[in-house]
């Protein structure tokens, strides 16, 4: 079936020359209980959804011709209604323990994902969004504005696709790459009930985890989400001057209002929040600076993840020195306040922190 065809079941709309062009539907976007309701409505068992879960995260076909204890009814009016996938691999960049992965969409857009190997396991930073509305200074990732979301199934694909390169399973997924994962919250949290699922790629929820910038309403709404994921904000500055200049966002989430919510969110959840800061060379990495984020967030169940900053060719910002990153964790320290540096990966193929963009193209 060809990428693209003009139908009535689809989730986006894109206009060349020749018309409208509308998309199938991925069926990696629809969670277990969206299928059992969709087989229910075509007249048939709900037990069906577990085999197709089965033939797509277990046995992992290519097509749905594959799935050969289905009826070929069904398997036809599957294909009048999915395609199975919308996303395609570009290209890898590999490195010692990290691979990054260029994705090319549907819509012809480009997003970036990055496998990082770790001593408990393998973990995966997916994108959720084509480019970023956030604007934050020193993220390469925010210099394409957003230009749309990514749906369930595209996040959920990317997963698929490098595990299939690797030829193993991951363990943990961060939704840290290319966009805010709670300017697009709805499909994000479609993403993780249909990886957190059992009969699919069960990924247990305590081994994902959600960054976001701050966005404070959803932050409220997050703390009802009944998967225990869990929660970083990327803080980088202790105060509202710096934070003002460095993260746009902080002009309508404060600090004090954020921190507020945060302290909500412990306890309606009783889960630690990790607090992501990036040293920035002369910026946020004074002493007073070091100081000033303990009194932020003392008392609180969370711990700082310091993170030493992956300088590229579009900002000004320089890397904290090694000795000022090493005075920072100690004050940090000595407070009694849980820290610790970022290991570093993916620096020597842009697959770092902050990084990662959602062209293929230099910009």
């Amino acid at each position: 079936m060809p990428r693209y065809v003009k139908c009535i079941s689809f989730f986006m709309v894109k206009c060349y020359n020749f018309g409208v062009v509308m998309y199938m539907e991925s069926i990696y976007n629809k969670t277990f209980d969206e299928l059992v309701a969709y087989f229910e409505t075509i007249g048939e068992k709900k037990f069906k959804a577990t085999q197709v879960f089965d033939w797509l995260y277990v046995k992992r076909v290519k097509s749905f011709d594959e799935m050969s204890n289905i009826k070929k009814d069904i398997i036809d009016k599957l294909k009048e209604d999915f395609v199975i996938g919308n996303i395609e691999l570009d290209s890898v960049e590999r490195d010692v323990e990290v691979n990054k992965y260029l994705f090319v969409l549907s819509d012809d857009n480009h997003i970036e994902s990055v496998l990082m190997r770790h001593d408990y396991g393998t973990s995966i930073c997916i994108s959720s969004q084509v480019g970023c509305n956030m604007g934050c200074r020193f993220c390469e990732s925010g210099r394409v504005k957003r230009i749309r979301n990514l749906t369930a199934g595209e996040m959920v694909e990317q997963i698929l696709k490098v595990e299939e390169d690797i030829g193993n399973r991951i363990t943990h997924v961060v939704i840290m790459g290319i966009g805010e994962p709670f300017d697009n919250f709805d499909n994000f949290k479609r993403f993780v009930e249909i990886i957190n699922y059992q009969k699919g790629i069960n990924i247990g929820s305590r081994h994902i985890t959600v960054s976001t910038s701050g966005i404070i309403p959803k932050i409220r709404e997050f703390a009802s989400f009944p998967y225990q994921v869990n929660l970083a904000i990327s803080l980088h500055a202790p105060n509202d001057e710096i934070r003002n200049d460095l993260m746009p966002i902080n002009k309508v989430y404060p600090l004090k209002d954020l921190i507020k919510e945060i302290k909500n969110y412990i306890k309606t959840t009783n889960r630690r929040v990790t607090f992501e800061y990036i040293l920035l060379d002369g910026i946020n990495d004074s002493i007073t600076c070091a100081n000033e984020l303990c009194d932020l967030v003392q008392g609180l169940n969370c711990y700082i993840n310091l993170i030493p900053y992956n300088e590229t060719n579009n900002f000004g910002y320089k890397r904290s020195k090694k000795e000022t990153i090493s005075q920072f964790y100690d004050i940090i320290k000595k407070r009694k306040i849980n820290v610790t540096i970022r290991r570093e990966f993916g620096t020597n193929i842009s697959a770092a922190c902050g990084q990662l963009r959602s062209k293929k193209e230099d910009l």
